[in-house]
């Protein structure tokens, strides 16, 4: 056996690709009639006592009887041709303008004719001095490309916003090779998610939205998209996890899944094995290429009605900065568990505020939603429509209260320090503090007056391990507002644990914090 062949394949294909001559057809028709070791072949028959297969665009049932091992094809693969063509490849551009730097160019012709008549007389030397050049400015068109997958049979189709943000043309190309110009109906940056729409296609293939909370760690997935610009390559895995968050923002709940995904797989769906999209292929670990992550399908069918309709999503707003339950700030709030979100801040006038939500309080239920952890309370929140009234459960003070909220609107636009020595005290708890004067305000950027900032964080320290930093704005101690370093002295001098209200930036947050 002549084991060299394939390696000639590969070097002649290259070689015709540099050439501008297309590997596959090259490969096809110089090469056809080559008996091919390990089944390379181009054009052989199949052997009698096979089937021939049908072609790459034939719809098979997905509720075919056939699964791996028996007959011809896998249910993997049964699933992946029924889905096919309602994945497109979504092709894009946009204009990026780029600044040359000035590069003096010398001015030849006044050294070569002694500077007559192209000298400059204010230039140093007979031949005049360098010919200087404006920085130039030039525009390029960026190409980009993603996945997408058609969810209605009128044009629309679901894609993630990076792929399509700030992008002069959208192209979509669908598997017979078709391709329509596609314009954005709406979208959303906090979930990443697209919806465009292609115009004059209609009685498209469309793959249906399942239910990403039926789902388990384990399940077998599909993932169908366009890595590098390969169309329609499909990858098998299981579901790795659920609620994976990746500090995207409140609202990250990502399905966590060992399929492949690669970057151009953006956009595309995730499928169970009844050909559902449960999931919308948006993330990859770019260390590993079995850590991909998709949005849940259950959180792109909540908001598409409002894409489609206003182009944008409308999220409910209660006005709180909260924060989870430790087990040190569960025993310093007296709690029986670390169920709940803690409110580390209230805006004032916001629908927490006029509620009577108090910093402190631990949100435990949401309308009829038990809050376990402060994403739930994001989730509900967000859901929830504006001008809607809310009872809210919260625990103070180690009792139970209910309140009456009406929700806001979220508007997106809403969200260091002169040393001196710290007073005895501190050391214990592995910080230094100092008044806040014009200096420290000034070198800190912080805008309140009231507190005392934290100047040094021993590393290693109590204070370094419970997060606390140099900048830090401690302004209650235990629920007690805090005068001056004296003060905050004073309060820690004896106590083996304490709790801190910290302000950091425009936020505020409890720190638990226990001495050495």
């Amino acid at each position: 056996m002549n084991r060299s062949i394939p390696l000639l394949v590969i070097a002649t294909v290259t070689a015709l690709f540099f050439a501008g001559v297309s590997p596959t057809s090259a490969a096809d028709g110089l090469f056809a009639d080559v008996d091919w070791p390990f089944g390379l072949g181009g054009r052989a028959e199949p052997p009698d006592d096979r089937p021939a297969t049908t072609s790459a665009t034939a719809t098979v049932d997905p509720d075919d009887e056939v699964v791996a091992g028996e007959g011809v094809h896998s249910r993997f693969a049964v699933l992946a041709q029924h889905a096919a063509p309602a994945v497109v490849n979504v092709h894009t551009s946009k204009t990026v303008v780029r600044t040359f730097p000035e590069f003096p160019l010398p001015d030849l012709f006044g050294q070569l004719f002694g500077g007559a008549p192209f000298a400059d007389p204010g230039g140093p030397g007979p031949g005049g001095r360098n010919v200087p050049r404006e920085p130039q400015q030039r525009e390029f068109q960026v190409p980009s490309q993603g996945t997408g997958f058609v969810i209605s049979s009128d044009g629309h189709i679901l894609t993630n916003h990076h792929v399509v943000a700030d992008v002069d043309e959208i192209e979509v190309r669908f598997l017979d090779g078709t391709t329509a110009t596609a314009e954005i109906v709406g979208q959303d940056p906090k979930t990443d998610l697209a919806l465009i729409r292609v115009k004059d296609v209609d009685d498209l293939h469309v793959l249906p939205l399942g239910d990403s909370d039926e789902i388990l760690p384990g399940d077998w997935v599909i993932a169908i998209g366009n890595p590098f610009g390969l169309d329609h390559t499909v990858t098998v895995g299981i579901v790795s996890a659920k609620g994976r968050e990746l500090g995207h923002g409140p609202y990250d709940d990502f399905i966590q899944t060992d399929a492949a995904i690669n970057p151009g797989n953006s956009g595309g769906p995730l499928l169970n094995m009844r050909g559902e999209v449960i999931g919308i292929n948006t993330a990859i670990n770019p260390r590993a290429n079995t850590i991909g992550f998709a949005v849940p399908s259950n959180l792109a069918s909540s908001i598409l009605p409002q894409l489609r309709e206003t182009g944008r999503v409308v999220r409910g707003w209660l006005g709180v900065a909260i924060q989870p339950l430790s087990k040190e700030l569960q025993e310093a709030f007296g709690l029986d568990d670390r169920s709940g979100a803690l409110v580390a801040q209230v805006t004032p006038e916001s629908p927490a505020d006029e509620a009577g939500i108090e910093r402190g309080d631990v949100i435990v239920r949401f309308g009829e939603t038990g809050i376990e952890e402060p994403r739930d309370l994001s989730r509900s929140v967000a859901e929830t429509p504006v001008g809607d009234e809310v009872r809210v459960v919260v625990v103070r003070e180690g009792r139970r209260r209910s309140l009456e909220v009406e929700i806001g609107e979220l508007e997106e636009t809403r969200g260091r320090p002169e040393r001196r020595a710290s007073p005895t005290g501190l050391s214990a708890f592995g910080l230094r503090v100092s008044d806040l004067s014009p200096a420290l305000r000034q070198r800190y950027d912080v805008d309140r007056e009231d507190g005392v900032v934290v100047t040094r964080v021993e590393p290693g320290g109590p204070a370094a391990a419970a997060g606390l930093r140099e900048g830090d704005v401690i302004v209650e101690v235990d629920r007690k507002r805090v005068e001056d370093a004296d003060a905050l002295a004073r309060a820690m001098a004896d106590a083996k644990s304490v709790l801190v209200l910290v302000a950091r930036g425009d936020a505020t947050l409890f720190v638990p914090l226990k001495r050495d």
